[in-house]
């Protein structure tokens, strides 16, 4: 029988992957080096243009805070451990993001290339690439979920990482960023979700439970994401659909937590009244 989302593997993750993040970063050190820019930008940057910047601005709202938090809402219902894997991953991807933007000032390719030989999408950046934030975001995500998953079932979710790579992929589709700062993005974020393992598994079981305060908070955060998605444009003005999608997703999630609620306090009461 094979055993259910939300159910805790018995073993987090294998040693040698923790060698898998250092091992990406650098090996893609010459892309990070800048050896091969900008031919390699501009390669791949008109590759993309085989498909419409609405396929790209989509895949980067993956790497968007606000709309992870809209797309991954369901779980707060049929499975929060999973909802807390990637939160869990959050503090230290946000640690690695402000950071590296903190302490490298370095220039996108809109600042260095003709923005005429390049598709730019959205607002033309310029400044603070170094890493992508947006792959970063989106593998700390997939990772986060993919190691909290049991062992049995995670080779069929290796799509979150096809994902991953989508969001990573489309900062350079954009214009936004340079091959390097995504394979950064993409090292720094596996290895933010394989850190929030430690915080998962010290997560004490009533924290899954629907009536708890944490549940409840998240629910809060997750009401914010709403707004946002509704009332602001996520990074591109091709993304008002989508985030439409997403808001409702998410209204029907805190709906659907709410109903969980009422009716463990029906529970609850019933058994105060025995």
């Amino acid at each position: 029988m094979n055993a259910p989302l939300n159910s805790r593997p018995p073993r987090q993750i294998p040693l040698w992957v923790w060698a898998l993040p250092p091992l990406l970063f650098v090996a893609s050190a010459p892309l990070w080096l800048h050896w091969y820019e900008p031919t390699m930008f501009l390669a791949i940057n008109q590759a993309c243009l085989v498909l419409p910047a609405v396929v790209w601005t989509g895949l980067s709202l993956l790497g968007n805070a606000w709309a992870v938090l809209g797309l991954t809402a369901p779980l707060l219902v049929v499975a929060p451990r999973l909802m807390w894997a990637w939160l869990c991953a959050a503090p230290f991807a946000i640690a690695f993001a402000r950071g590296g933007k903190a302490l490298l000032e370095s220039p996108r390719p809109a600042a260095v290339i003709d923005n005429r030989q390049m598709r730019i999408v959205g607002e033309v950046l310029e400044n603070v690439s170094m890493p992508s934030g947006h792959t970063l975001t989106a593998f700390a995500v997939a990772s986060g979920i993919y190691f909290a998953l049991p062992l049995a079932r995670r080779w069929r979710h290796g799509w979150l990482f096809v994902l991953a790579a989508g969001a990573g992929l489309s900062r350079i589709a954009v214009g936004a960023h340079w091959p390097g700062d995504v394979v950064v993005g993409a090292s720094l974020g596996l290895l933010s979700g394989m850190l929030g393992q430690w915080l998962l598994v010290r997560l004490k079981p009533a924290h899954l439970l629907p009536t708890a305060w944490s549940p409840r908070l998240v629910a809060a955060i997750v009401l914010a994401a709403v707004y946002h998605l509704l009332a602001e444009e996520l990074d591109f003005e091709e993304n008002h659909l989508m985030q439409g999608v997403l808001a409702v997703v998410a209204i029907a999630s805190l709906v659907a937590f709410a109903i969980q609620n009422v009716q463990a306090l029906r529970t609850r009461l019933r058994h105060l009244q025995r």
